[in-house]
């Protein structure tokens, strides 16, 4: 399996037709498209720390879900952090893809694979674009007591909830920033939506609209995609190794 044989796959999984006109993803970073493939690193985010750890472990490429190039490169002088770590990569042969709002609209890709992990029963789209998903608990809770089960299935160092006055039963939600889709899931019939970050304003505003908000992490609601990428990687090629590392640099105390 090449480089480029394996990008092949995964547009085909995963169809560039789905991206925002505003994003930038894909084959980031391919210095050689016929390198053999051996070993994936799958992260998050692409940081300097993911970038020296693909290097230093040998691994031929790294599976992102956030954009390693997101703004253009106007330099690849090594000051600032994009080209810095652009170098390093393309000088040890790594390439890079990422697939960014294409995999959250995908079926199976972000907010299904964040469906799952939360463990929603008879889960559909919502939304305009149908890029979010609602679904229903086995049973219904108090909101503080599913905001506990949150952060601790995803592993939260910090999970913030306001009440809407309802019980949870029926639960939409958009992984990373959500905050555009309140009233679309509340719309759609849920009692609570839980996305990434919120901001202040939309959860103070949840007793006014009428449903429970739970802010749980942008990094801590996408980072169920990475076994989706592995997924596509290890049906393409089973003899490929495969390793998830944490990318996440925000801390709470």
């Amino acid at each position: 399996m090449t480089v480029k044989s394996l990008y092949e796959i995964f547009e085909s999984k995963i169809p560039v037709s789905l991206r925002e006109e505003w994003d930038n993803d894909g084959a980031m970073c391919v210095p050689d498209p016929e390198a053999p493939v051996k070993r994936v690193l799958l992260a998050l985010d692409v940081t300097e720390e993911v970038a020296d750890y693909a290097v230093e472990g040998g691994f031929d490429l790294v599976v992102s879900h956030h954009p390693l190039i997101f703004r253009p490169v106007t330099d690849m002088n090594g000051e600032n952090p994009t080209p810095r770590k652009l170098i390093k990569l393309i000088g040890s042969g790594v390439a890079v893809f990422s697939f960014h709002t294409r995999a959250d609209k995908v079926a199976g890709g972000v907010n299904d694979c964040l469906a799952d992990k939360l463990g929603l029963l008879h889960v559909e789209p919502f939304g305009t674009d149908k890029l979010g998903r609602i679904g229903d608990l086995p049973e219904t809770c108090r909101l503080e007591d599913y905001a506990f089960m949150v952060k601790q299935t995803l592993g939260s160092d910090l999970v913030l909830f306001s009440d809407g006055l309802n019980p949870v039963r029926r639960v939409a939600i958009v992984g990373g920033d959500g905050k555009d889709y309140v009233t679309e899931a509340a719309k759609a019939g849920a009692d609570t939506f839980l996305s990434g970050r919120l901001g202040y304003n939309t959860m103070v505003e949840a007793g006014e609209r009428g449903i429970n908000l739970i802010e749980a992490g942008h990094y801590y609601t996408e980072a169920p995609v990475l076994r989706f990428f592995a997924d596509i990687i290890v049906g393409a090629c089973p003899e490929v190794q495969i390793e998830t590392v944490t990318s996440n640099t925000i801390a709470a105390l």
